[in-house]
């Protein structure tokens, strides 16, 4: 285990495994929190000769356990297959290893609570990248919701919309449950939605009601799909709110619109992930269209405010700002709103939910939250 060495004596040394787009954004992240790429590993040798000249990594290993063993690495990156995230997430810990796991961060309920006992068990930093709460206007919602700008929570509505999966020849390695797990388009993305929602309002979703949808069966290179290529669910909270919340990668137009929408007694709040430099205020009277700029923030969202206003920040710069508190979580800090294994569980524990309402078409109630829960708005405006 090197992860003793301090960032005074040396970058974090940072090793990534698997080869595939969120490798590379995984990388970029890594490099613009100054850390220094150790290697890559994949599914196979060339595969990772490939990916390592992909993301500029010096070294190529030849399978993960030559990467754990490798002398330098403090911070490992996992972005491999859903169904692979478990099993080489606990090899990472029992390595000695601080982790960053893609989500879903496992495909049963049952290893993800293994993964967040393990890592406790370890003292190891361990976190799942729900980055979209590192848009600043996020968190500036997060501290209006907190301080009580909008009063008695009313109502919520959500959506997660692309179109990548649109036409029958569309295909992609996460619609094989063997690969990406039971569930496809909430496990992938309405993990995001619902993971945002809970950390604006500081409430959590008690019982659902969900219906889902596979469009298709068949696609290029798979037959008898059965993951869902759409879900809309019905919301309670546990203060009384209720809400609605849609799914899809089925939506034409639609590349990554996450937008949320949150109604208040005495004011609603609506942000956009596909114009993440504003967030709509509603009122009454007067409602208000509110521009990022540090100078007007609340603290929380002035701290990733990096470039001034004028200037758009977006995707990247809020996973740049999850990997930089990653990182500074394993040097002892706390940074506020960081997403652990815990909120990995927490999405795990709602996709379960999730498609056992689908599959017996009842309300289902969603487990009370572990102790590991994240730091909630009230407790940032108390500090």
């Amino acid at each position: 285990m090197t992860t003793a060495v301090t960032p005074a004596e040396r970058p974090w040394g940072v090793a990534v495994i698997g080869g595939g787009f969120m490798a590379e954004v995984h990388s970029r992240a890594a490099r613009a929190a100054r850390a220094s790429l150790v290697g890559v590993s994949s599914s196979s040798p060339a595969s990772a000769e490939r990916a390592a000249a992909r993301i500029g990594a010096p070294r190529a290993f030849a399978s993960a356990a030559d990467l754990l063993a490798a002398d330098g690495v403090d911070v490992v990156h996992v972005c491999t297959p859903n169904t692979t995230h478990a099993p080489i997430a606990l090899e990472v810990i029992e390595a000695g290893h601080h982790v960053i796991c893609e989500k879903p961060l496992a495909t049963s309920v049952e290893d993800a609570e293994r993964l967040v006992d393990a890592a406790e068990r370890a003292t190891v930093t361990a976190t799942v990248p729900f980055v979209y709460r590192y848009h600043p206007m996020v968190r500036e919602a997060r501290a209006r919701v907190a301080s009580g700008d909008l009063g008695t929570l009313l109502t919520i509505q959500g959506s997660y919309l692309q179109d990548w999966l649109l036409t029958e020849s569309d295909d992609d390695w996460r619609v094989d449950s063997a690969l990406g797990g039971p569930s496809r388009a909430f496990a992938d993305i309405g993990s995001h939605l619902c993971d945002l929602v809970e950390f604006v309002t500081g409430d959590r979703i008690v019982r659902l009601a969900a219906t889902s949808r596979t469009v298709f069966a068949e696609r290029a290179h798979h037959r008898a799909i059965e993951t869902e290529d759409s879900v809309a669910l019905v919301v309670e909270t546990a203060t009384g709110a209720i809400g609605t919340v849609l799914v899809s990668q089925v939506a034409p137009g639609r590349k990554n619109r996450l937008a949320i929408e949150i109604a208040g007694s005495s004011e609603s709040l609506s942000f956009d992930q596909e114009a993440p430099e504003t967030l709509w205020l509603g009122r009454r009277e007067g409602s208000q269209l509110l521009v990022r700029d540090a100078a007007v923030l609340r603290p929380d969202a002035a701290r990733l405010s990096i470039v001034p206003s004028g200037h758009p920040m977006g995707y990247q710069d809020a996973f740049n700002a999850f990997v930089a508190d990653s990182y500074a979580a394993a040097r002892g800090e706390t940074p506020e709103g960081l997403p652990t294994f815990a909120d990995g569980l927490r999405a795990v524990q709602l996709t379960s939910a999730v498609l056992a309402s689908a599959a017996n078409g009842e309300w289902v109630d969603v487990p009370a939250s572990t102790a590991h829960v994240s730091t909630t708005p009230s407790e940032v405006i108390a500090r």
